[in-house]
């Protein structure tokens, strides 16, 4: 486990959310009228601990892996294979792949845990944790030790990686299902709210996958410990996130959420340093109810609501353009207007020193 001592640094700082609000509002038609920018302005600007909230090198990072639950009927979307989806989103096949390149975003495929052995490529990074996980349903999804595993390789990742924005989801088949099961137990939640579909979910495909989630829930009816949780239910995809996130959180890093298995690694996460979810926007790429559940967990909602049924990503890959006009409502500088200070008055020195420590777990 980890110390409870959590090195990421909590975003609240009055003195310089109140010079934040009072820049917007020497903004020409800021102050208000432009909705829900303007609040997404001043978290950016928190943030980065500055009035002046800039984006470098943005990584959309694509976590895939298998679920041994997909051995009891479980299928990915129009029944594609794990494989088969990272393949296309590495052939650029997939319109996420396309919005990625307009947006300038790096994009890597993780495999944390895919089935089967995947060819080299630019785009892919291996970090492997085993072939897939083990069926929740009969015993532990992975082992403590593979959960820990999965954890430092994210830290890994993100302690390496280029930039100072992190896109979040994860794919793979039985994901979903996975991610629904994390979130009830780490939440008390109906699982049937979290992997109901919406109103195209066939009755049969919905009490398909309860015997399934409450089969493994039985099977695990102890499990509370977040640890835990995540080696009984979790998929590497997720295990592999929860590290990189506390990583990016440590370094004030701006994190995009988008599916329920980015939610579910994001709950985990929040269980291990708290303040990490200061440093998230959530998105969403396709109109599944669970992800309605999962984002009112958060007490949050989606940057866009656009209808779509993509491959999570997609959705973050369109909203990123808006998170950057937030930001330039803060860092642009008009013709002849004073540029201004990039914070409001110097930081306290303990403040300081907590706000760049990296964050270091004790033992894994």
């Amino acid at each position: 486990m980890v110390t409870n001592r959590s090195l990421v640094a909590p975003t609240s700082n009055s003195l310089l959310e109140r010079a934040l609000r009072e820049k917007l509002q020497r903004r020409h038609e800021a102050g208000g009228s432009l909705g829900e920018l303007e609040p997404l302005a001043v978290r950016l600007g928190l943030m980065q601990n500055t009035l002046k909230p800039r984006f470098r090198d943005p990584q959309l990072l694509i976590f895939a892996a298998d679920h041994g639950m997909a051995v009891d009927g479980i299928v990915g979307p129009q029944n594609r294979q794990t494989q088969e989806l990272v393949q296309q989103l590495l052939g650029n096949q997939l319109p996420v792949t396309v919005f990625a390149r307009s947006q300038q975003l790096e994009m890597t495929v993780i495999d944390c845990g895919v089935a089967e052995n995947l060819p080299a490529h630019d785009h892919l990074m291996m970090r492997k944790i085993a072939h897939g996980t083990r069926n929740a349903r009969v015993a532990q999804a992975m082992s403590i030790e593979q959960a820990h595993a999965g954890m430092r390789a994210g830290m890994e990742i993100g302690d390496k990686l280029r930039g100072n924005v992190t896109i979040c989801a994860g794919i793979g088949v039985g994901a979903y299902a996975s991610a629904a099961l994390v979130l009830s137990r780490l939440t008390d939640s109906p699982v049937r709210d979290l992997i109901m579909a919406g109103p195209q979910m066939s009755s049969d495909e919905l009490a398909h996958l309860l015997l399934i989630a409450q089969g493994a829930q039985s099977r695990h009816r102890e499990v509370t410990d977040p640890v835990e949780v995540l080696a009984a239910f979790g998929g590497f995809e997720i295990a592999v996130m929860v590290g990189v996130m506390l990583m990016a959180a440590s370094k004030r890093h701006l994190l995009m959420i988008d599916g329920m298995p980015a939610c579910a690694a994001l709950m985990l996460a929040a269980r291990i340093a708290q303040p990490v979810t200061d440093y998230t926007v959530f998105c969403r790429s396709h109109s599944h109810r669970g992800i309605d559940q999962a984002l009112n967990l958060f007490q949050a909602s989606a940057l866009l609501e656009l209808g779509m049924e993509s491959t999570d990503g997609t959705g973050a890959t369109l909203a990123w353009p808006l998170v950057r006009c937030a930001a330039a409502l803060l860092t642009e500088v008009a013709d002849g207007e004073d540029p201004g200070p990039s914070r409001p008055t110097p930081l306290p020195a303990a403040a300081s020193s907590a706000a760049e420590a990296p964050f270091e777990p004790q033992r894994w």
